[in-house]
C-alpha cells in the first residue's frame, strides 16, 4: 500500500486495543464514512467536553456538516477548531458462552482535523446543494432555491481529513476453544437499519411523479447500502 493509499499513523489516530481490526487505507474508512449519513463531532470549548450528533458528507478528502448560525458549537468552529468526528455503523449484537465474551460486530471510522466555517456565498450554495445530493441524487436541480435569508441563518462547516483510522469487527461469535461445548446458547443477531415505505405529504398536488433519483429508496433495503449508492451516484467515487 502506497503512502497516498492510506492515512499517516501517530499516536493521535493509531488503534491501540486489537489493533489488527484496525485500517488506515482511504478505500476502507472511506466507505464506513460514505455508508452514513449521521456522524458525531467532539470538541472542546473552554475546556469543557462537548460531542454533537449530525448530518455530514464527504467529498474526496473535505467533510462537511451543517446547523443553525445561532449554534454556539458552529460559532466557535469560526476560528478554526481541532475536532474528532465519528462514525458507527452495528452490524450484530454477538451473544458468546461467557460475559467476556459477549461483543457486537460494528465499523466505525474516526476523523481528525480542524473545522472552519465557510462563508463564501458561492461555495456555500454549492455545498449546501451537494449535501441534497449526496444524499438523494439529483435533488437539488428539483427543489426551490434557499432564500438569501434561509442561507444566511444556515451555517456551512469544513474540514480537511489530517488523520483517520477505521475499526471493524465482523467475526461473529469468538469463544474460547473449551467452552464451544458447553450447552450455552450462542449466537449473532445481525441489526439493520432498514428503509420504510414512503409516506406522501397529504398536501402534495395530485400528478407529482415519484423522483428518479429516489429510486433506490426501496422499502426493506439497508439504509448504509442506500447511502453508499447514493454517493457513488452522486461523486462516482
Amino acid at each position: 500500500m502506497s503512502q497516498t493509499d492510506a492515512y499517516p499513523v501517530s499516536e493521535r489516530n493509531k488503534v491501540r486495543r486489537l489493533h489488527e481490526r484496525g485500517r488506515y487505507d482511504r478505500e476502507s474508512v472511506h466507505a464506513i464514512l460514505d455508508a452514513a449519513m449521521i456522524c458525531h463531532i467532539a470538541y472542546v470549548i473552554d475546556g469543557q467536553p462537548y460531542c454533537t450528533p449530525t448530518a455530514f458528507w464527504r467529498e474526496g478528502e473535505h467533510l462537511y456538516w451543517h446547523g443553525s448560525s445561532a449554534s454556539r458549537m458552529l460559532r466557535s468552529q469560526k476560528p478554526g477548531l481541532p475536532v474528532c468526528l465519528t462514525v458507527t455503523h452495528l452490524d450484530s449484537l454477538v451473544l458468546a458462552r461467557c460475559g467476556f465474551n459477549h461483543s457486537v460486530d460494528y465499523r466505525s471510522a474516526m476523523c481528525f482535523g480542524t473545522a472552519h466555517i465557510i462563508d463564501d456565498p458561492a461555495e456555500k450554495a454549492r455545498a449546501l446543494d451537494s449535501m441534497i445530493n449526496r444524499f438523494y441524487p439529483g435533488r437539488a436541480a428539483e427543489l426551490r432555491q434557499s432564500s438569501a435569508q434561509e442561507l444566511k441563518a444556515t451555517m456551512l462547516v469544513g474540514m480537511q481529513i489530517e488523520q483517520a483510522s477505521g475499526k471493524i469487527r465482523s467475526k461473529g461469535v469468538a469463544d474460547e476453544e473449551e467452552d464451544y461445548a458447553l450447552p450455552i446458547y450462542a449466537a449473532r443477531f445481525p441489526v439493520r437499519q432498514v428503509i420504510g415505505a414512503a409516506e406522501p405529504c397529504p398536501r402534495m398536488p395530485e400528478g407529482v411523479a415519484y423522483p428518479p433519483g429516489l429510486a433506490g429508496f426501496i422499502p426493506d433495503r439497508r439504509l448504509d447500502e442506500v447511502m453508499l449508492e447514493s454517493f457513488r451516484t452522486t461523486y462516482g467515487d
